[in-house]
């Protein structure tokens, strides 16, 4: 995407978080014609938010279960980043009244320990660079979307909706995760469950799709997602692909 146009639909991003504007397709005013282009802009709006909300550290991939590619209409997931002052640890307290619609997604973290091979392409290839895993809860911002008519590009520029995740301690030993059900429950009541392998068959699938995604090109290594230190969180429990609000 041309500079100009991908910086100036980043600075329109910021201006409409800090003053609380429902979310709108960012096509007709700046153009955005393909998921490239998407992320084009996600990297320059990353960029205006590091001054408050630090360096990236991480990766968020969502749209990982079926039930939430056909809540938003698509086929595959997305990526957006995580920033160090996002990265809350369980228990935490989090503002509403710093987003303009906040909802919860019950995830799965996994912290890689050591670079990923070129040739990693299964959740088996990738486990062994995996140092970590633990149950997470993405902040999600969707600024009050319409799911009837969502623009898919649009999201994606807008950093995937990612407001930050909080995670607990993470484990350095883990069951078969493909396996594992999980639910979510508030003052004990249920909110939905699902199982390991609704993340594209396996929760490490996620790596592997993260190492060859958009968000990924042209990127400098230092920046990929194989690098240690970088912690990711996917799609895990989703109420028939509601998000849950805070």
């Amino acid at each position: 995407m041309e500079e100009t146009a991908a910086r100036r639909a980043a600075e329109a991003l910021l201006i409409e978080h800090k003053n609380g504007v429902r979310f709108e397709t960012l096509h007709p005013r700046y153009g955005l014609a393909s998921i490239p282009d998407a992320y084009d802009v996600q990297d320059r709006y990353v960029e205006l938010l590091r001054a408050d909300h630090g360096e990236p550290i991480g990766y968020k991939v969502g749209l990982t279960s079926p039930a939430m590619q056909t809540f938003c209409g698509i086929d595959h997931p997305i990526a957006g980043v995580v920033l160090r002052r996002r990265l809350l640890m369980s228990p935490a307290i989090v503002r509403r009244d710093g987003h303009a619609r906040l909802g919860l997604e019950f995830e799965i973290a996994v912290r890689i320990g050591s670079d990923v091979p070129a040739t990693a392409r299964t959740a088996a290839t990738i486990e062994p660079c995996i140092d970590g895993v633990c149950a997470a809860i993405e902040l999600v911002d969707d600024r009050g979307a319409d799911y009837g008519g969502l623009d898919v590009c649009s999201l994606v520029a807008d950093n995937s909706w990612n407001g930050g995740i909080v995670v607990s301690n993470f484990a350095t030993t883990w069951p078969a995760l493909e396996s594992v059900l999980g639910r979510a429950t508030q003052d004990g009541s249920p909110l939905g469950e699902g199982f390991g392998r609704d993340i594209l068959g396996h929760p490490f699938n996620s790596v592997a799709w993260l190492k060859c995604a958009p968000c990924q090109s042209g990127r400098p290594a230092e920046q990929r997602s194989d690098r240690d230190d970088r912690q990711r969180e996917e799609d895990g429990i989703s109420d028939r692909g509601r998000k849950l609000p805070l």
